[in-house]
């Protein structure tokens, strides 16, 4: 994130989210987080050390890396992508036997914020640029492919 553009608030730091990186990012006034429904936008939580097995994966393919959140203390990592997956029931059941878990549709994914630096809860392990995210699909291949 370009600190020299905006002053790092929670408000600066969410419209750059929406302006820079297409995220329809808001503010929960009440915690001073912010938050992003899925729908328009996909994500896909996961063990730290599949994460990062995903990670090294599709940077050893020459693939992009999307936007990836580390949740600091529970060890997890959430990739933003687009929202492609199929409503597929096996699926979601051998991700969930994974410990992997898809944000459903209209479910809130919590964005680094100024306030999470401060207490360490939330960070960026891959930070958005623009409005590239991978598919959700390319994402579960390398889930399966390092799951094996």
């Amino acid at each position: 994130m370009d600190h020299t553009t905006f002053a790092d608030t929670v408000v600066s730091r969410c419209a750059y989210y929406r302006r820079i990186c297409g995220l329809p990012a808001g503010i929960q006034s009440s915690r001073s987080r912010i938050v992003v429904r899925a729908g328009m936008i996909g994500a896909i939580t996961m063990p730290g050390s599949l994460g990062r097995r995903v990670r090294d994966d599709l940077l050893h393919r020459r693939m992009i890396l999307g936007p990836v959140i580390c949740h600091v203390r529970s060890g997890r990592l959430t990739y933003l992508c687009r929202p492609d997956l199929p409503d597929d029931v096996r699926l979601f059941s051998k991700l969930f036997a994974l410990n992997v878990s898809i944000v459903p549709p209209g479910g809130e994914i919590a964005l680094p914020s100024p306030a999470d630096s401060r207490s360490e809860y939330r960070c960026w392990i891959v930070l958005p640029r623009d409005t590239f995210r991978p598919s959700g699909l390319v994402l579960v291949d390398a889930i399966a492919k390092v799951a094996k």
